[in-house]
């Protein structure tokens, strides 16, 4: 039997520093079982029953060490630098939450105080941004919060949140094709020209109160939303790099437009509009207005934050991801949150907040401005249509991008077919993944409305959020071996602060969610769950097949990279 790289001597030492004085303590077992790199441990054992066979395998962990050794032999083009995964990072957070929600959660639930649901959702999101940090600066591969849950929690844990994931990404996408519609609409409309809404609106309409969904006569197919989307998908198809420049073209240009629109409007912002800054609710229902509706509305302009964690996506194709994926994530949420607090301060002073529940609020802010001051504000009007339909142009490139990251993180491991795993000889892109990806996002944009897309994607992402959480407070105590390029900060005991806060306010915005959405999360992960029992568990390489998985690894392995990123050395033949 030949020798393997053992790690159980890290775990003991840690062991030992913890005050552990029995060498077969429930602790150094659970330690052990995260260091453990023996491929021949995933084999069934001579005296397992099949129901301790199937259990072990729902909980089986994919090592550190294989995750690591597949960046250093990936297929995928290493093309991305921290001020790119920057740009990726705010590329694909500034779209439809600022463009599209923000009006509709100021309308709807919170009025002017919608500013200070983008700031919840804000510290929402920097929490996560400090675990997606710490994690991607660890293991920093493609695949997102899917990675770092098999990586910690086990294999049914990572298809459940890879499951959560084709809903963040798939769903959210196709939001922003709803809303790029809009706006195209409207450029077209400032000039006169009004396109029909039986070509440019989703056929099917949402009502959350009472719940119900039904078909609006006389709409047949949101065209602008589903062509937006196709031509996405064929720039992804043909690089990263083109790709990348393409956003890094976009981003400029709707930062640009952001600013315009706050130094332009500031100086015409009505107090009044302003009181009351936190409107009472009368209806009854706690969701719309008062302190409540605040957090109401936070669920929703969580969507506005759904992007950062995309940085992590793109791991494989960075050049340096344990020191650039962290400057990207925190270096994204920073620029967009300062922005958003002047935008929607700027919004909801420049038109009275019930005015705002329309598909361009931002255009109808600019236009509430135009009938008072009885000026031509026509130039900013095509300027911050022109960026916003670049800004959610943007937010579909990244997004979708993630999303065939996901599916071929998944492919790769065998969860899902293999085609999903193909990568293009030429663009070194995981085409057929972005193809499908690509046609069922369309679809999704041509037919669904935006307010319930957009709230189960929230729903979704804050989901993937609490397992990242969990995921760090995990790997922090069962692989301290492991190098972090980034640490939330605290020391050894007292990081877990920041994952536990950031995981209460996950619950408590999952649960401020209308019941409807998280009925419709529910039913989305039994599909899941079918779906993993029927297909995945039977074809998962790890378990199908694990000497033969470590043994692909190792005989790929990059020799000039292996000091950085080790294979256990392994005699694959010769073990029985």
């Amino acid at each position: 039997m030949a020798d393997t790289k053992s790690y159980e001597g890290n775990s003991a030492a840690f062991v030992e520093e913890a005050g552990e004085k029995q060498h077969h303590s429930f602790f150094s077992n659970f330690q052990s079982r995260y260091a453990k790199v023996d491929p021949a441990s995933y084999l069934r054992r001579p005296d397992e029953s099949n129901v301790q066979y199937w259990s072990r395998r729902l909980i089986s962990l994919k090592p550190v060490e294989l995750l690591l050794a597949e960046y250093a032999n990936t297929e995928l083009r290493q093309y991305l630098n921290w001020w790119q995964l920057i740009f990726i990072g705010i590329g694909a957070i500034i779209g439809t939450g600022i463009f599209v929600l923000s009006g509709q959660a100021a309308a709807q639930n919170a009025g002017p105080a919608v500013t200070v649901s983008f700031i919840v959702a804000a510290f929402a999101s920097g929490f996560a941004a400090l675990s997606y940090s710490e994690l991607a600066s660890m293991i920093p591969v493609s695949g997102s919060a899917y990675t770092y849950a098999y990586a910690t929690m086990g294999e049914f844990i990572g298809w459940t949140l890879g499951w959560d994931l084709v809903l963040e990404y798939m769903v959210g996408a196709a939001t922003v094709g709803v809303g790029w519609s809009g706006y195209f609409k409207k450029f077209f409309g400032i000039f006169g020209l009004h396109l029909g809404d039986n070509w440019t609106e989703p056929p099917i309409k949402w009502e959350e109160n009472p719940a119900r969904i039904y078909y609006d006569e006389g709409r047949y197919f949101n065209v602008p939303g589903f062509v937006v989307i196709m031509l996405v998908t064929i720039i992804l198809c043909v690089g990263i790099r083109q790709a990348s420049w393409v956003n890094t073209v976009i981003v400029v240009i709707k930062l640009f437009v952001v600013v315009l629109f706050i130094f332009a409007l500031c100086g015409f912002v009505e107090r009044d509009y302003y009181d009351p800054y936190v409107p009472p609710n009368t209806s009854g229902d706690w969701h719309f207005f008062g302190a409540p509706g605040i957090f109401a509305a936070a669920t929703t302009v969580f969507f506005a934050y759904i992007g950062f964690d995309s940085v992590t996506t793109a791991a494989m194709e960075a050049k340096n991801p344990r020191r650039d994926l962290p400057i990207g994530i925190i270096g994204s949420l920073i620029v967009t949150t300062v922005l958003y607090i002047g935008f929607c301060t700027v919004m909801t002073g420049a038109a009275h907040y019930s005015e705002l529940n329309t598909p361009t609020p931002v255009i109808t802010a600019i236009e509430f401005v135009e009938q008072r001051t009885q000026k031509d504000w026509l130039w900013l009007k095509v300027i911050t249509i022109l960026g916003a339909l670049a800004g959610l142009s943007s937010v579909l490139l990244i997004t979708m991008l993630g999303q065939t990251r996901v599916f071929y993180s998944m492919a790769k491991d065998g969860l899902l077919p293999d085609i999903f795993a193909k990568v293009h000889p030429r663009f070194k892109t995981p085409y057929m993944a972005t193809i499908l990806v690509g046609t069922i996002t369309a679809i999704l944009s041509a037919l669904l409305p935006v307010d319930l897309l957009g709230n189960m994607t929230s729903v979704g992402t804050l989901l993937a959020f609490f397992i990242v959480h969990c995921g760090v407070i995990v790997l922090r105590f069962t692989r301290p071996d492991v190098e972090r390029w980034f640490k939330i900060p605290g020391g050894k005991y007292f990081f877990i602060v920041f994952p536990v806060i950031g995981m209460v306010i996950c619950v408590l915005l999952i649960a401020v969610a209308e019941v409807s959405t998280i009925w419709r999360l529910f039913v989305w992960m039994g599909v899941g769950w079918i779906v993993y029992f029927a297909y995945a568990i039977r074809h998962s390489k790890l378990h199908r097949d694990p000497i033969g998985r470590f043994a692909e690894v190792h005989a790929n392995a990059d020799a000039s990279k292996e000091e950085v990123y080790p294979v256990q050395d392994y005699d694959y033949q010769n073990r029985s």
